[in-house]
């Protein structure tokens, strides 16, 4: 059996989380009444949805963008790590802009920002691991790597000696 240690910034993080999505949108509606007081119920009204078209339009331009780089990186043999990551920021961007409210439309329009993304590409770069098909903890592919999966058996549960009966059987081919 596996013990976790849980760390106190773990416990802290965890503890924010809730917090955290509970004040957001408190926080809009208090945006929303202060703008709405400034500029009109109206006015505000068009506002929220003219940052949602903005949205859909930088989702698609700056998306196909970086669907062509990745495709360019795969064609070069190279893993596509960076463009996978900025990639999953404009779609987050771009669920952000979605959301009616002023902070998340804020938070959006900065994650399309190529500056702003590579600031968080540097943060997250030492946190992430790749696995590409036929590398990591399975061997490379050719020696009897079975494409990420590990099949892990007891030692009564496997036998040198062919069974005939076996579904597993290897079928002779002509």
């Amino acid at each position: 059996m596996f013990k976790t240690r849980l760390k106190v910034k773990d416990i802290v993080v965890r503890s924010l989380i809730p917090l955290l999505l509970l004040s957001i949108p408190i926080l809009e509606i208090a945006v929303f009444i202060l703008v709405g007081s400034k500029i009109g119920v109206l006015s505000t009204l068009v506002l929220i949805f003219a940052t949602t078209l903005l949205g859909a339009v930088l989702l698609r331009v700056q998306g196909f963008g970086v669907i062509k780089r990745i495709r360019r990186i795969l064609d070069e043999g190279h893993v596509p790590a960076k463009e996978l990551v900025h990639g999953s920021m404009i779609f987050l961007a771009g669920i952000l802009l979605f959301m009616p409210g002023f902070i998340t439309d804020a938070i959006g329009l900065l994650l399309f920002i190529p500056a702003a993304r590579e600031f968080g590409w540097s943060l997250l770069r030492n946190r992430i691991v790749i696995l590409t098909p036929g590398h990591g903890s399975t061997g490379p592919a050719g020696r009897g790597a079975s494409r990420g999966r590990t099949i892990d058996l007891a030692t009564d549960e496997y036998s040198e000696n062919p069974n005939s009966d076996s579904p597993w059987r290897r079928i002779e081919r002509d």
